[in-house]
């Protein structure tokens, strides 16, 4: 039993001992999302949609 509780007591010690390293942490950078300049795109795509229909209608 003495055996038992000493090698647990050993394991326990060598575990702690190499969970930590000396190694520099690796930070990624942030990522960074521009978003569109101009809006115009969002209103001219509709509006040539509408032109196309209306001639296709006419």
């Amino acid at each position: 039993m003495k055996k038992l509780v000493l090698a647990a007591a050993l394991t326990a010690a060598a575990s702690t001992a190499y969970a930590g390293s000396l190694a520099e942490p690796v930070v990624e950078a942030p990522v960074v999302v521009e978003e569109a300049e101009s809006s115009s795109t969002g209103v001219l795509l509709p509006i040539l949609l509408l032109i196309i229909v209306a001639a296709a209608v006419s």
